[in-house]
């Protein structure tokens, strides 16, 4: 049995390969090269391996293939899951936009109104019941800075770019405040449109208690009772008490890419009950996350039981190609072309768990001499030091 892997001797330029005992895993030897000619070479000067590990690279397949035509090739199963696994990535990045709750704040934004763009920098939000006056109140304060330090750079001839780049605003809010006659001009456009809100404070309130903070759903129901205002307006009421520390409730954020794929690719009873509760929220919203977690678990269940013969691994990829699933194609394609090692590597007990086990070594003897060895040293010293 021989174990077949390769490292770099300048990583990203050249590479060697080492031969692995599999019954000792013990080194055997060290090729100067990772080609399938060298590999060739090799196992036609050395009859009576009837065993290949390997991972699935075609250099060592054609090479085995052609030095050892008896051989049984056996593709890594580590290597098959990886490989799955970055399919699986893939896969959660298409479908990114689908890792977004329903009902979070920004699922479905609300229509600006012409003139109405940076309306949360610009404006103060309207006054709550047992909210502090607006004299009192920090945003209010920020509006009136903002303005005298706006005004301050006009008067100095300062462009509106220049101000926004200093004052850390976008150009729209600076050009705002730049045509406002007074501070009191902007203050009252927000009380304007605080009247409006105000008849439905009550309703947004208690439905704010209850869980709902998307700004775009409330909005729809308060215009169902006869709200006439801008969606904007809403959005600015709501803004505080999301930050509120006494807000009776914080949206979830949206799982990133990694956990999603880290959720589909692991064990199911390694996942925290929450973990596994978004997991099957997710997939209830997205079909082809779910069929890709199907798909994943099918193929843990063959690799992990040795049980993926010819005709399993058939009808799963038959099944895998069936769904709109890119990446997993391209995975499907790529055991068709090694399809006997892979059948291999899912019915039999070998691995390469003892080749990546020496590779680890080897670059670990290799850095500790960096700079002081050619191969014919370095072949040596990886012999020679176990």
């Amino acid at each position: 049995m021989l174990g077949v892997d390769d490292f770099s001797k300048k990583r990203g330029h050249s590479y060697a390969t080492v031969l692995i005992d599999m019954d000792t895993h013990q080194p055997i030897d060290v090729l100067d090269d990772r080609t399938a000619d060298a590999l060739e070479q090799w196992l036609r000067d050395h009859p009576g391996v009837r065993v290949i590990c390997r991972d699935r690279a075609g250099a060592y397949a054609a090479g085995a293939k052609a030095g050892a035509p008896e051989a049984i090739h056996i593709a890594d199963r580590f290597h098959l899951w990886r490989n799955l696994c970055d399919a699986v990535e893939k896969t959660v990045i298409a479908c990114r936009a689908d890792l977004r709750e329903p009902d979070a704040d920004d699922a479905e934004p609300a229509r600006e109104e012409p003139g109405d763009q940076q309306l949360d920098n610009a404006l103060p939000p309207e006054p709550m019941p047992d909210q502090p006056s607006d004299e009192e109140c920090p945003l209010i304060v920020r509006t009136r800075e903002r303005y005298t330090a706006v005004h301050d750079l006009v008067a100095k001839d300062w462009t509106i770019s220049a101000i926004a780049r200093k004052l850390r605003l976008s150009r729209p809010t600076v050009r705002r405040f730049a045509r406002a006659a007074s501070v009191e001009d902007l203050l009252a456009k927000a009380t304007g449109r605080s009247d409006l809100l105000t008849p439905y404070l009550p309703y947004l309130i208690q439905r704010f208690n209850d869980g709902c903070t998307d700004a775009a759903r409330l909005t729809r129901e308060i215009q169902a009772q006869g709200y006439r205002g801008s969606p904007q307006t809403v959005r600015r009421y709501l803004h505080p008490l999301r930050s509120s520390a006494t807000a009776a409730h914080t949206p979830s954020s949206a799982p990133t890419i990694r956990e999603v794929t880290r959720w589909i690719t692991r064990r199911p009873d390694r996942l925290i009950p929450d973990e596994q509760a978004r997991l099957a929220d997710l997939r209830a919203r997205s079909p082809r996350l779910d069929a890709t977690a199907g798909h994943v678990a099918a193929f843990a269940q063959m690799m992990t039981t040795l049980t993926g013969t010819a005709e399993t691994l058939q009808a799963w990829m038959a099944a895998v190609d069936a769904d709109d699933l890119p990446a997993l194609h391209s995975f499907t394609h790529g055991i068709r072309r090694d399809l006997d090692a892979v059948v291999n590597g899912l019915t039999l007990p070998h691995s390469s768990g003892a080749v990546e086990g020496n590779v680890t070594r080897v670059k670990a003897l290799k850095r500790s001499r960096y700079g002081r060895a050619n191969f014919d040293l370095l072949r040596k010293i990886i012999l020679c030091a176990h």
